[in-house]
């Protein structure tokens, strides 16, 4: 579990006012001092991210942020970080001074989050009896440890009741004991010496549900599929669609990585109607184009020069594109006239699920970049037919 990436895990982020004791709290949590803790305001100015293995839930992220109410400087820009965590948030941890609990001033809309009232060593045991009738949140001291436990106990029960992220990329789809051939181009982007993570996870779905696993290039596809007596499903990295989709028999199911993880993470029908949007693109259009994780871009990437010239090639249109990576969102949504997305195989669950209702809100299509490549390839019918045959 220590080597689960953070996009798989539940992200458990604390807010609240300067000086309220998240730093200690976070500390507790965690049983470790990895954050700075001191009695001056603004002591925490970027967030800090810690994995740790909540048990028995699993593995979790926890998130320190900058404290409410900071009037220095950066304090501005430092909310800006705290709302970008916000966005990601599995569980949000709302921590007050429970010497002086001031109003926590963030519309936390559909989040899941519980009130955690901190330096209760501070007050006197009939002071805190009576504050704890008042309240359904958690009595803590992060100086002491009392109530830590209680806490984690809370936390676990929150997560429980979420979906998890870790639902199987084939739920649904196949049957066990299917045959699964995977097609992994190994061009200037791949990275050297191992597999992207979507590759590795897919593996380890078909280990999971007892199916059959062939890893191949585009280049001795042909050859693996004539030596295969059966084959229930080929999946592709979405560059190579259009020369796979040439080399797989038609009775033969074809999709990507992409699409698989469009349909685990994000909203499936909302990516496929952005589909729609992609022919009607010009030259005036302004498309914003969301990459997971930062890499050297070659003349082979993806993202900034393989669909940009499809785009081109298709419609005619020289669009401009804007990029953002990581955990980076524009807060201008509504100047862009179509958005594109990544796999996301690095940013988490909710992170999606929050920039997709930003967009739907803004009335901005969005198509993550396996529906865009099959579209605009013209293959998006036989690409998505296998998400059709025992429900999506």
């Amino acid at each position: 579990m220590e080597k689960t990436p953070l996009s798989m895990r539940k992200q458990i982020v604390l807010i609240g006012e300067t000086n309220s004791g998240k730093s200690t709290l976070f500390n507790a949590i965690l049983n470790r001092e990895d954050a700075i803790v001191s009695a001056e305001k603004g002591t925490t100015t970027d967030p800090l991210i810690k994995a740790m293995e909540l048990i028995p839930y699993g593995p979790v992220a926890v998130v320190d942020t900058a404290g409410l109410g900071d009037d220095t400087v950066l304090g501005s820009q430092r909310m800006k970080k705290t709302e970008e965590k916000l966005r990601s948030a599995d569980l949000v941890i709302c921590v007050y001074d429970i010497t002086n609990p001031k109003e926590i001033k963030i519309d936390l809309k559909d989040k899941a989050y519980l009130d955690v009232y901190t330096k209760c060593d501070l007050l006197s045991n009939e002071e805190l009896e009576n504050q704890k009738k008042n309240s359904n949140g958690v009595f803590v001291s992060g100086v002491n440890k009392d109530g830590i436990d209680e806490l984690k106990k809370r936390i676990i029960q929150k997560l429980s009741e979420q979906e998890r992220d870790d639902e199987s990329l084939l739920k649904g789809l196949l049957p066990k004991g299917a045959t699964v051939v995977l097609v992994t181009p190994i061009d200037s982007a791949a990275p050297k010496g191992r597999l992207i993570l979507p590759q590795v996870q897919l593996i380890r779905d078909c280990l999971d549900n007892d199916m059959k696993a062939y890893v191949t290039k585009e280049n001795t596809l042909k050859d693996a599929l004539n030596e295969l007596k059966k084959v229930d499903l080929v999946v592709t990295d979405s560059q190579a669609f259009k020369i796979v989709d040439e080399i797989v028999p038609k009775e033969i199911p074809l999709t990507s990585f992409s699409m698989l993880l469009a349909r685990q993470k994000g909203n499936f029908k909302q990516y496929l109607d952005g589909a729609e949007h992609l022919l009607s693109l010009t030259s005036e259009s302004k498309v914003l184009v969301m990459e997971g994780c930062s890499h050297n871009s070659t003349h082979e990437d993806i993202g900034r020069v393989k669909i940009p010239a499809l785009i081109k090639k298709v419609t005619g249109a020289d669009c401009e594109f804007v990029y953002v990576t990581g955990y980076q969102f524009p807060e201008n949504a509504e100047e862009f006239d179509l958005a594109l997305s990544c796999g996301m195989c690095m940013i988490n669950k909710q992170e999606v699920k929050s920039r997709l209702e930003i967009l739907k809100n803004a009335d901005v299509p969005v198509v993550n970049y396996g529906i865009a490549i099959a579209c605009l390839s013209g293959i998006l019918d036989r690409a998505k037919e296998i998400f059709g045959r025992r429900g999506q």
